[in-house]
């Protein structure tokens, strides 16, 4: 079985883990935007030289929050099998996981614009994690005959995109496609892109 790391975090790292604690504590209670390094060391009792010894800015204190977010998350989704059906009930837990985090939400609400980096410019290091676990999901299940052939990375980069696109436009498309709705399309789509 596969497992999803988060090794490029260190989050073993105590002092890194309290200072993303922290960061995620303000985002839930002040909102991305009124986070600041000040409030983020005085909620983690620490000085400020010492969280900028590790992050230059607010900014890369937030996109590591949501890398941790996005990793830990998807590290709690059931993984039943080396199939393509675990495998898509996996990606598609995965998708609910994330659209219901609160840390998530707050950053994609209020932050759209760090968003658009990661969607439209650079892979970030929870995209490559992923594409690494997917790929990994894919070539057993290529080799048990459940997936179609095909280099398992492009596969796994277009199943990150097609998962990614659905969490952040999940949305704007409520009215028509409720949860319950929205997880049943995704299934239906990863299968049909994934089937022999």
């Amino acid at each position: 079985m596969l497992e999803l790391r988060n090794d490029e975090l260190t989050e073993a790292d105590p002092l890194e883990s309290a200072i993303l604690d922290a960061a995620a504590s303000c985002v839930l209670d002040l909102g991305p935007d009124r986070m600041t390094i000040a409030e983020i060391a005085r909620r983690a009792n620490l000085s400020r030289p010492t969280i900028y010894r590790r992050w230059p800015s607010v900014e890369a204190i937030a996109v590591a929050l949501l890398t941790r977010e996005i990793l830990t998350v998807a590290g709690r989704a059931p993984w039943q099998g080396d199939n393509r059906e675990a495998l898509v009930a996996r990606a598609v837990a995965v998708a609910d996981l994330v659209g219901r985090s609160p840390v998530f939400e707050e950053l994609l609400l209020a932050s759209p614009q760090m968003f658009m980096t990661y969607t439209f410019q650079r892979l970030g290091t929870s995209q490559r994690a992923l594409i690494d676990v997917i790929a990994g999901a894919l070539e057993l299940g290529q080799a048990g005959g459940s997936i179609r052939a095909g280099d398992p990375r492009q596969l796994a980069a277009m199943v990150l995109l097609t998962v990614q696109s659905t969490i952040q436009s999940a949305r704007m498309v409520e009215p028509i496609l409720d949860a319950a709705a929205l997880r049943a399309e995704l299934t239906h789509l990863l299968n049909g892109y994934l089937r022999p």
